[in-house]
């Protein structure tokens, strides 16, 4: 069987390299370089052609949002780069002596008043954990409760609250930890979570850290890995963060 030409016809400048001075034989495949034709025994070696690498490289992203979470502890008040972060710094006010003499208290309440503020502290959260494959936002009474809900919605996550003794309304396990005079306890309903699950503990300040060990332990009590502690502040001098051992912490601001 006769076997036919290919016919090149095309304005793209690739194919103006190519010219012939003679008519192609019944038995070209393609054309040679420098004029001619290849057979299909030919052993001539067909040209290869590299199109450009037009890959963009983009800026590198923010730290505090694309940092591994089993990263070091690391506060993304030093991450001098987003200027979110001194924002909400700023909007967060401190009331001395209260709720007795002595306390510099912390107050987020004006954080909260403060829409884009208080916006850019959720983001903040959300792009460090999505994609993180967590499944549970466990949050800590009280102020846990502001700030993890919107982050567990936003990273696919349900909401899980751990409050305190005899506030919620089925069976529970419970937890105690150590006050400066006393104990406490945190409790959390059976079946909130299960064994594998992967948990984000949210609350809005660390001190001393005895309610995130509480967390800690109550959530791997039931087989659930915790894969990060997160509050918005953190008041170093008091030591919490040691207290957590080698389970991660990520903090936004140091205590203002």
């Amino acid at each position: 069987m006769m076997q036919r030409a290919l016919i090149f016809s095309c304005s793209n400048p690739i194919y103006s390299q190519f010219s012939t001075t003679t008519a192609p034989p019944d038995y070209a495949v393609f054309p040679k370089r420098d004029g001619g034709w290849i057979s299909p025994s030919s052993s001539h070696q067909l040209p290869v052609y590299r199109l450009r690498d037009y890959r963009r490289t983009f800026p590198p992203l923010l730290n505090s949002a694309i940092d591994s979470v089993a990263n070091q502890p690391k506060m993304a008040s030093q991450d001098e780069q987003d200027p979110r972060i001194s924002k909400i710094s700023s909007a967060i006010r401190v009331i001395p002596n209260f709720p007795k003499p002595g306390i510099m208290f912390q107050d987020i309440t004006t954080l909260l008043l403060d829409t884009k503020a208080f916006r850019d502290t959720i983001d903040l959260f959300v792009e460090r954990y999505r994609g993180k494959d967590i499944s549970v936002v466990a949050g800590i009474e009280a102020r846990g409760f502001i700030f993890g809900p919107p982050i567990a919605l936003a990273i696919g996550a349900k909401f899980v609250p751990m409050r305190k003794p005899n506030k919620l309304p089925g069976e529970v396990i419970s937890e105690e930890y150590s006050l400066e005079y006393g104990t406490d306890k945190m409790e959390m309903h059976v079946g909130a979570v299960q064994a594998g699950e992967r948990a984000l503990i949210i609350d809005d300040l660390i001190a001393t850290g005895g309610t995130l060990c509480a967390a800690i332990r109550l959530l791997e009590r039931v087989g659930v890995h915790v894969v990060e502690c997160a509050c918005v502040i953190e008041l170093p001098e008091l030591k919490g963060r040691e207290r957590l051992g080698d389970k991660p912490l990520f903090v936004l601001v140091s205590s203002t």
